[in-house]
């Protein structure tokens, strides 16, 4: 059957993309194979089902603005001995992190692979069908402060709580306001138990006042925090950097 201007513009109308653009091939098939129509349809279902699939998983990870597109199946693990290697692989693939809304957090100097082990956290959530976004802690300070300033506080918040799950990389390189630690203390604490966050910081808890300026809400922080998190000690790890600058 040759496609025809009516087919297409109902194709186009029903956002079959897939279909339009496959149809000869589609058909080539189910030819070559001798299908019968109800096979032929079953098995276009199947293309079109498979091509909507990957298209909404490349818009989850367009949307959370992921820098690198780090997995766990290409971490070095050969080069980081020190990490509990058994414990993650455990907790990435029981997949408990998401569907119990734990939340992770890396605690490690630089360079030691916090990030890429977050951001593969995150792909595998995106992978199954969850919304997620990465999210620099700066940044996440400044959108909380310019929401402040026009007015926009609500939105933004249930923006940041709206997703499933959100990593917040690098926590502690910038001081932060009162205000700012106030919504960023009400954020987390309607994320809590609902939600998953990933989080990463050179500094220990005990730090984090240095930073957040409120002994009360860091308190209070860390107790929801903690209460339901898995920790990764990753402060006796050595520079993954180091040693690929001395390759």
């Amino acid at each position: 059957m040759m496609m025809n201007d009516e087919l297409i513009k109902m194709l186009k109308y029903l956002r079959l993309g897939g279909l339009l653009e496959n149809w000869d091939r589609y058909l080539g098939v189910g030819r070559k194979q001798n299908f019968s129509h109800v096979r032929l349809l079953k098995y276009i279902i199947e293309q079109e089902y498979t091509i909507k699939k990957d298209n909404a998983r490349r818009l989850r990870i367009a949307r959370a603005k992921i820098p690198e597109k780090y997995v766990m199946e290409t971490f070095p693990f050969k080069r980081q001995p020190k990490l509990n290697r058994k414990k993650l692989l455990s907790l990435y693939d029981s997949f408990d992190y998401m569907s119990k809304h734990q939340n992770i957090i890396w605690i490690g100097p630089t360079g030691v692979g916090k990030t890429g082990l977050a951001i593969a956290f995150l792909m595998h959530a995106i992978d199954h069908e969850y919304k997620g976004r990465f999210i620099l802690f700066p940044e996440l300070i400044e959108m909380l402060y310019q929401s402040v300033a026009d007015h926009s506080e609500a939105k933004v918040m249930n923006t940041l709580v709206g997703y499933d799950c959100l990593l917040i990389d690098e926590v502690g390189y910038v001081q932060v306001e009162p205000v700012q630690v106030g919504l960023f203390f009400t954020m987390m604490k309607k994320r809590h138990r609902s939600k998953t966050t990933l989080i990463t910081s050179n500094l220990g808890f005990s730090q984090w006042t240095s930073f957040l300026k409120n002994d009360n809400l860091t308190a209070a922080l860390m107790d929801r925090l903690t209460e339901n998190s898995h920790i990764i000690n990753m402060k006796n790890c050595a520079s993954l950097r180091q040693k690929l600058d001395q390759t």
